[in-house]
């Protein structure tokens, strides 16, 4: 059952002024690495696929309220899905890299991420026929035990990365590392761009506040505050993230996955995108670039020796 369409009272009815940035990570519900345990990656092409479907449906709503979004794309979904990412950019929306296969970064070795990598970005640019800068990686999987990552990004063309979330988290994380936007020079010496997900201090905790789960397993005006909170009062630019999977309560369901693994992937499917449209009209989004340029205080520069201390 959708939620009732309600505004945030503090936003006085129309959206914020801070331009947030809002993504969408392009995957199909059989990639998720919640799943991974139940669905083998050799039996990916025989399943229905819905991601499609369901990122159409999206990009209907984002230009019914004409919203720009970054869609962080798989490999392996645009090489199947060619004309669904060149729609995606003849909308006027960001395209950025979700690497090809959605493995965790820090399960492989750097000659294969390099190699997926290197392959997705080629796809993505020969579709769209655009350099592709961007990148965020599987379940945010840069961690301390994956910053290698960094430099095969910067030596393979990327300029910025959205992976790094500042929590502890039993798939990811850099729990101290910047709540706010900041630039990595990785240890070849070139400058990388981050902009990390979202979180908020609530009571001395940390919450994760940037989508996906979260948004859907916390009540909305939780959310909302845990959202507004982070950006200091809508006054500074946050993350927010999704997959399209998460506005499909119909997909195919896995009860031989764990009891955590199903809570974390079908609590409140039916809910989701009625939220998604509440969210839009309780704050001001663009991609990624656009809202990463509007964050204007001096951005932190960290080395990325840096990042191992803080982890």
């Amino acid at each position: 059952m959708t939620e009732p369409l309600q505004s945030d009272p503090g936003a006085k009815g129309t959206r914020g002024k801070t331009l947030h940035a809002l993504s969408v990570d392009v995957e199909d519900y059989f990639h998720v690495a919640a799943l991974s345990k139940v669905i083998s990656q050799e039996d990916w092409g025989h399943l229905p696929s819905r991601v499609e479907r369901n990122t159409e449906r999206l990009l209907e709503l984002f230009d019914l309220q004409q919203v720009k979004c970054t869609f962080f794309v798989l490999g392996w979904v645009a090489e199947r899905y060619p004309q669904l990412v060149r729609k995606l950019a003849d909308h006027g929306h960001e395209i950025a890299s979700h690497g090809y296969s959605h493995q965790l970064v820090y399960d492989q070795t750097p000659a294969v991420f390099t190699e997926e990598t290197r392959k997705s970005k080629a796809i993505l640019e020969d579709i769209i026929q655009q350099p592709v800068t961007g990148y965020r990686a599987a379940s945010y999987s840069i961690t301390r035990d994956s910053l290698w990552a960094l430099d095969i990004l910067a030596e393979l063309g990327f300029t910025w990365d959205s992976s790094i979330f500042p929590i502890h988290h039993d798939r990811y994380g850099i729990p101290d590392s910047p709540k706010t936007p900041y630039t990595i020079q990785t240890s070849n010496g070139t400058a990388l761009r981050e902009f990390p997900l979202t979180t908020a201090r609530l009571f001395r905790m940390t919450i994760p506040a940037a989508g996906g789960g979260y948004f859907r397993q916390f009540p909305y005006p939780l959310f909302r505050h845990l959202f507004r909170l982070a950006s200091a009062g809508d006054t500074q630019p946050q993350m927010f993230y999704l997959h399209p999977w998460e506005i499909d309560p119909d997909q195919p369901r896995y009860d031989n996955a764990s009891w955590f693994s199903r809570f974390r992937h079908y609590t409140n499917l039916d809910k989701c995108y009625g939220r998604l449209e509440r969210l839009l009209g309780d704050f001001r989004f663009g991609t990624v670039s656009q809202s990463y340029e509007e964050y204007k205080p001096d951005r932190i520069k960290l080395h990325q020796n840096e990042m191992i201390r803080l982890a």
